[in-house]
């Protein structure tokens, strides 16, 4: 970062995530699975489920307005939503309007951001540009995801991984030397064939066929997204460490997104960073895309191990296929 360039960062946190529990032991009621074979490949012990009549904008909302509180922001300050979701509420309006709406940001434009799980990521670097650029002040980036409405619940290769809930993050301005240092932001579209959910645009408009063939779920190639992210998360958090011009050995606090433990272990072991400075808590949540990032933030913070004037750095991978990673330096320096 140049020393000319504003200081931008998160001054507030806040999650989300549905009361109602499903746990691999309810899963091997419905499904042929069983609770040893998912925590041994995954990690995964239960995921939070949204009840029926909850939205993805639902669960935005309340983690937005707990972000706001713990920054000491109101509603009407936010100058803009970003939502990264590849579940919104509908085509149309976006997911982020809808936010604006439910938490009375009148002040705020808002549109939303698909980068798959990479996306909340993709929502700080973008959302940082708009206050270097002294457009806005204040800006809140969510992420949020309700997976539960688009995945097969009779297909075990998939409905064992993912869960819903909601992460947010306040940007402002901060002190010089803190906030984000550096970034990583990548894509490689040959990949889009190995995650997605085939109908409902307009390459594959709804049908009739499209219902009974369960095109309107998501569909995964498991082998090719593990080996995509056994690789790039090491190396996107590596050059995003080096954009900071710093090394592993200054990390303090490693969240990756919480999809496997396997994969989160690969990545430690790429970068060199010991188990104990990695934050994980897939076991709880399983695979939330977008949300998972914030949700393990806030956790992170809330449990003293995120604190003033560590190094974080963030990593993820998502559909498309995406990647992004960033550096932070905690705190707002004051």
């Amino acid at each position: 970062m140049k020393e000319t360039d504003k200081a931008v960062g998160i001054i507030g946190l806040g999650s989300y995530v549905p009361d109602k529990i499903v746990t691999n032991c309810d899963l091997e009621k419905t499904v042929a699975t069983s609770d040893q074979w998912i925590v041994e490949r995954t990690g995964i012990k239960e995921r939070h489920i949204a009840e029926a009549g909850m939205t993805t904008s639902d669960m935005a909302a309340r983690a937005a307005k707990e972000a706001l509180k713990k920054a000491g922001v109101s509603a009407e300050e936010i100058d803009l939503i970003i939502v990264a979701t590849v579940t919104p509420d509908m085509l149309f309006p976006s997911t982020s309007c809808l936010v604006q709406d439910k938490i009375k940001a009148v002040n705020a434009a808002a549109f939303d951001l698909a980068a798959g799980c990479s996306g909340f990521v993709y929502g700080l670097v973008t959302g940082s540009q708009f206050i270097k650029a002294g457009l806005y002040k204040k800006i809140l980036v969510i992420g949020a995801e309700t997976l539960s409405r688009i995945v097969d619940w009779t297909d075990r290769g998939t409905c064992i991984l993912f869960g819903d809930g909601a992460g947010a993050a306040v940007l402002s301005e901060l002190s010089p030397g803190f906030g984000l240092l550096g970034s990583e932001l990548g894509a490689d579209g040959s990949g889009g064939e190995f995650l997605k959910v085939s109908a409902g645009g307009s390459a594959m408009p709804a049908s009739q066929e499209t219902i009974d063939t369960r095109q309107h779920f998501l569909s995964m190639h498991g082998n090719e997204v593990f080996r995509f992210a056994t690789k790039i998360m090491g190396e996107a958090a590596n050059r995003a460490l080096e954009a900071a011009g710093l090394t592993s050995e200054d990390v303090d606090c490693f969240v990756p997104h919480q999809a496997n433990i396997r994969i989160i272990q690969s990545s430690a072991r790429r970068l060199k960073i010991p188990m104990e400075k990695v934050f994980v808590n897939v076991e709880k949540y399983g695979n939330t895309s977008a949300a998972s990032i914030p949700i393990a933030m806030e956790e992170a913070e809330r449990e003293g191990r995120i604190k003033d004037g560590d190094v974080v750095v963030l990593v993820g991978f998502g559909a498309g296929l995406t990647w992004a990673s960033c550096v932070l330096k905690w705190g707002k320096g004051e």
